[in-house]
């Protein structure tokens, strides 16, 4: 029986504008120096093969890189989300305590300043349906995947 698996390891990734700056950076060889020939709109990342502009260089954890295509890479990964220092905290906190994910977003359990965060349209202090919404799921996302916080950006 065939099962269905996803991946969870975190990467970071660099789109690749074909600029001088990332050739360097990701010490790609270029195509026509290498025969010595002239330089070369062909790129390539050692072990990874053919790189083109809009493809993807990812880093491992251990510093290794590897050529995403871009469809590929949009089908597979998503952005960490992110999300202020004090829901951070927050998650932190229930998360050290043994707190589930369900009681973490109990309004009644939340510190105010999360519930604000979550529930309240900026500058009117009108509770908003769409935004209470939407941000419990980036807390969820957050929970199970990691996030960076506002700070970090």
């Amino acid at each position: 029986m065939i099962k269905v698996y996803r991946k969870t390891p975190t990467i970071k990734a660099e789109q690749f504008d074909g600029s001088d700056e990332m050739v360097d950076k990701y010490e790609l060889i270029d195509a026509g120096t290498m025969l010595g020939t002239h330089h070369s709109p062909e790129v390539y990342l050692t072990g990874s093969g053919k790189l083109c502009v809009g493809d993807w260089i990812a880093t491992g954890v251990n510093g290794d890189h590897w050529a995403i295509a871009d469809d590929v890479f949009k089908q597979t990964y998503a952005e960490l989300p992110v999300i202020p220092k004090s829901v951070a905290d927050w998650i932190e906190k229930c998360k050290h305590d043994g707190t589930s994910v369900g009681d973490m977003l109990c309004s009644e359990r939340r510190p105010e300043k999360m519930r604000d965060w979550m529930a309240l349209t900026l500058g009117t202090y009108e509770f908003n349906q769409r935004r209470y919404k939407k941000h419990q799921e980036l807390i969820a996302r957050a929970w199970l995947d990691g996030y960076l916080t506002e700070e970090d950006e």
